[in-house]
């Protein structure tokens, strides 16, 4: 088996290199909150051996207590590694920020970067509170007890929590949203209904925010909030309808499950200590979820993409509660998650990272004009206007009384686009109406 390097593992070739070791030591503490380095492991993971002296074990035990702040105290020890003596590292602590050296570091993969002064100015914060761990102005009395029978349900069913529901107080506790016989604000924003912040909806005319058609917010917990905004979105995007042989279906110009998720994530990731709400807002040609939570530094979303992000959680008494109930995925796994599902339906997706916090963008394909249209479901992209006269031509053909809606619900286009078609038709005397629109029919001039 061949030894590999990890955000929680380093590998030297010899003590010759112990500073960069303390350094590697702190970054991985800063992310994780323990690692483990070897001496006598090359970082392709080819083991050279280490010579063990008299002091060897001492000395790199007091270098690594000297030279980390705050202090910390490691196991050191020698061990046997494919037939060559080594030299093992571990080290753990829950006193984030640590520095080596005098500067702070944050562990990326397999190698370590400066801490930026934002970065470190989170650290410090959260050291010196939890957010999700502070005791919530609610009692025990506002939890909505059937939102934790019904998570309960979900959570065994996935079988991911193997105790039994037997009252709120026992569940809070078992689940660690309660802090002595209060309540923490994790329990808060889960199961009690409402809590402090909203859910914004709106859905707007055009591309910008200067007029809007519909505005929506929404109180309530976390899985309430979810619903709702997944519901909204549901209710403002187009759908399109496949009939074959089998039964309807009914297609959606954005994958539900890509949505699901970025309402989710929008969610359990955002940053509570900001009063701003989440937002959805759905123009004419894109529709966005954004979460007051900035993107963490040092990694980008196209990491995550490639599978190469590992979890940051900003708040991981709520994201473990929710991935026990299969709400959220926690390792990693969202933001490609909803890019493959997109890929999957040709939908152009974006992430961005604002000054405010971090935005899914899901670019709506234009079905009036054909595009995302293709048998048997969403992947193509068919922008040629022909081809959507020829569907047009074709539906009409099989069934010369339909009507234009019942054309724009069979093509998942609208009833406008429909409209300009069917003139387009007519002006070149492909088409011609007999009779009223009630109880008339159509002709097609081939």
């Amino acid at each position: 088996m061949k030894l590999k390097e990890s955000e929680t593992i380093e590998f030297k070739k010899s003590t010759a290199e112990l500073k960069e070791a303390v350094i590697s030591i702190t970054a991985m503490l800063n992310k994780h909150g323990r690692g483990k380095v070897y001496f006598g492991i090359a970082d392709d993971g080819k083991v050279v051996g280490q010579n063990v002296g008299r002091r060897t074990i001492k000395d790199v035990t007091q270098t690594v207590v000297d030279n980390i702040e705050p202090k910390i105290y490691p196991k050191v020890e020698t061990r046997k590694i494919k037939g060559k003596d080594c030299i093992v590292v571990n080290a753990e602590g829950s006193d984030a920020p640590y520095f080596a050296y005098g500067r702070a570091y944050m562990r990326v993969g397999d190698s370590n970067k400066q801490m930026t002064a934002k970065h470190l100015g989170e650290q410090f914060r959260n050291k010196k509170y939890s957010w999700e761990k502070e005791v919530s102005e609610k009692t025990l009395k506002d939890v909505k007890a059937e939102t934790v029978r019904l998570y309960m349900r979900r959570a065994n069913e996935a079988g991911r929590i193997h105790f039994k529901h037997t009252n709120v107080h026992d569940t809070l506790k078992k689940l660690g949203l309660l802090s002595g016989k209060k309540l923490t604000n994790a329990a808060e924003v889960l199961f009690c209904d409402p809590f402090m912040l909203e859910f914004q909806a709106a859905v707007f005319a055009g591309t910008d925010k200067i007029t809007f058609l519909d505005i929506r917010s929404f109180k309530g917990n976390i899985f309430s909030l979810r619903e709702q905004a997944e519901n909204y979105v549901k209710e403002h995007i187009k759908w399109r309808a496949e009939i074959k042989s089998g039964p309807r279906k009914e297609i959606p110009e954005i994958p539900v499950e890509a949505i699901r998720e970025a309402v989710g994530n929008s969610l359990c990731h955002r940053d509570y200590s900001n009063p701003k709400g989440n937002e959805v807002a759905i123009f004419k040609d894109r529709i966005e979820i954004y979460n007051p939570g900035q993107f963490p530094d040092g990694v980008e979303p196209e990491d995550f993409i490639k599978g190469k992000g590992h979890s940051i959680l900003r708040n991981p008494l709520i994201a473990e509660t929710m991935f026990r109930s299969e709400d959220i995925e926690k390792w990693a796994s969202g933001i490609k998650r909803i890019h493959d599902e997109c890929a999957a339906a040709g939908i152009k997706v974006e992430f961005e990272r604002l000054k405010t916090g971090f935005v899914v963008v899901f670019h709506r394909p234009k079905w009036e004009e054909g595009e995302g249209l293709a048998e048997g479901g969403q992947k193509s992209k068919v922008k040629s206007k022909v081809k959507s006269k020829v569907k047009v031509v074709e539906t009409i053909a099989q069934n010369p009384s339909v009507t234009i809606p019942e054309i724009a619900a069979f093509l998942g286009m609208s009833i406008p686009g429909i409209e300009k078609i069917v003139r387009i038709l007519k002006k070149e005397k492909r088409l011609r109406r007999v009779g009223p629109d009630k109880g008339g029919y159509w002709e097609v001039n081939d």
